[in-house]
């Protein structure tokens, strides 16, 4: 595995107040911060809606991938977490309709709270570039 090192960072505030980047590349590794539903804007995309925000977070993932070479094909791990885990289902919709034939390793958990209130999932991914 290489050692070079590839940083994205989408210009979020939070990423020079929390020290992070939205993903990491390392050799053919490539990390995904926890991706939320925020709009260019700063505000949260679809409140209320599980299903919307999830697509969302997924597709601000999928651009981090693509910023470091990647692709959502080359995903191998995701980790959701939800404020609600009755609303499981909403989610899955969403990961299965992005994820179909790739089906990477999941994880989802209820947590109690996100870094905001509208904020009803987060979802992580781990990628291994190789084709």
């Amino acid at each position: 595995m290489s050692s070079e090192r590839r940083n994205v960072y989408s210009g979020s505030p939070w990423e020079e107040k929390v020290a992070y980047c939205r993903a990491k590349r390392v050799g053919d590794f490539v990390a995904v911060s926890g991706t939320v539903a925020v709009g260019e804007d700063g505000t949260t995309v679809a409140p209320g809606d599980v299903y919307a925000q999830a697509l969302c977070a997924l597709r601000i993932i999928e651009k981090g991938l693509g910023e470091v070479g990647a692709e959502m094909r080359h995903v191998v791990r995701t980790r959701t977490f939800l404020t609600d885990i009755g609303r499981f289902e909403d989610f899955a919709r969403a990961h299965r309709e992005v994820f179909a034939g790739i089906d990477p390793a999941a994880t989802a958990v209820e947590v109690s709270r996100l870094v905001a209130p509208d904020f009803l999932v987060e979802i992580e991914a781990d990628a291994i570039v190789s084709d």
